[in-house]
């Protein structure tokens, strides 16, 4: 005789938990995957589509034309540089493309020296005894809620007098000082025994190979954290970009297509598209450092 398998009210309640988290977490995936939905459906539609009263959810004929006004409406060099008397000026290509190799030299240049300076004054603050060293800590966590705009006028007028207003390293600069990545990397670092780099120091290691053979590879988890997180704020730090540049061959993707709008009309297309353009950066950086960044949450949120 067959016996009828019956649940037991435990593993009836988990069942009816986990239905209920999935169910939650799709709504919840789902409302966040929705805006880059439209921006991408909405870069292959027409005009009728995209000035609909009524939103069109699919589009009633894909179109490349607001990819063609967004490559065509502008054409700046390549590169432009000045030797002696001689001036080297590259090929033209569509401004949209040299906005978004700009937003990418700017936003992984800021990644990277932010990674690599964190890193460094996190190990220090972590590992090294010295005097002042929670004074600095202290001011490095009070800086965290400090707004940017606070020091908008001294970070222009710094830059200025260094020369590089109005260039790449006008944004990233600003952003290499980040005091939340210091402070990711320092709890990051305060998870590694102390014994690790006692060891090293006793078979002779100099600073910079404990640093780099020790503990770097064991706080990867941090920097890549860290990394996606500059990258992010850096790619969308609009606000910063506007008042360090004004030229037309130095402006990120977002300023370049904020120029191209008219005063009296907006051409949403062209926005979904320059959108669309501007997404694919941060898509494939996020793919590369997905690893370290789910590892990094989980591992540096519970120390300190």
């Amino acid at each position: 005789m067959k016996t009828k398998n019956t649940l037991n009210p435990s593993q009836l309640r988990s069942n009816i938990y986990k239905w209920i988290s999935t169910v939650l977490v799709s709504l919840v995936a789902v409302l966040f995957l929705f805006p880059l939905y439209w921006i991408i459906t909405g870069a292959f539609k027409n005009g009728v589509d995209i000035n609909s009263a009524e939103p069109v959810w699919w589009p009633s004929e894909w179109v490349m034309t607001n990819f063609q006004k967004l490559m065509d409406r502008r054409s700046s060099p390549l590169f432009e540089f000045t030797i002696g008397n001689l001036t080297f000026v590259g090929p033209k290509i569509p401004s949209a493309i040299l906005w978004l190799i700009n937003s990418v030299v700017m936003a992984v240049g800021s990644m990277l020296l932010t990674c690599l300076t964190s890193a460094m004054a996190g190990y220090v603050l972590a590992k090294k005894k010295f005097w002042g060293r929670g004074i600095i800590f202290g001011l490095i966590v009070c800086a965290m809620a400090l707004p940017k705009q606070v020091i908008l006028i001294p970070l222009v007028r710094q830059m200025s007098s260094m020369k590089m207003w109005d260039t790449m390293w006008a944004v990233i600069f600003p952003i290499v000082g980040w005091p939340f990545g210091v402070f990711l990397l320092k709890q990051f670092s305060e998870g590694i025994p102390t014994e690790m780099v006692e060891a090293c120091r006793i078979d002779g290691a100099s600073e910079w190979r404990t640093f780099t053979d020790v503990m770097f590879p064991m706080i990867k988890p941090g920097v890549g954290a860290c990394a996606i997180f500059t990258f992010i704020n850096a790619w969308n730090d609009y606000f910063m970009q506007l008042i360090m540049l004004t030229k037309t061959e130095n402006l990120t993707i977002a300023l370049g297509i904020a120029t191209m709008q008219g005063e009296s009309s907006t051409d949403f297309g062209l926005l979904m598209a320059g959108s669309a353009l501007a997404s694919v950066p941060i898509i494939i950086i996020f793919l590369i450092f997905q690893k370290y960044f789910t590892k990094g949450i989980t591992m540096g949120a519970v120390k300190g």
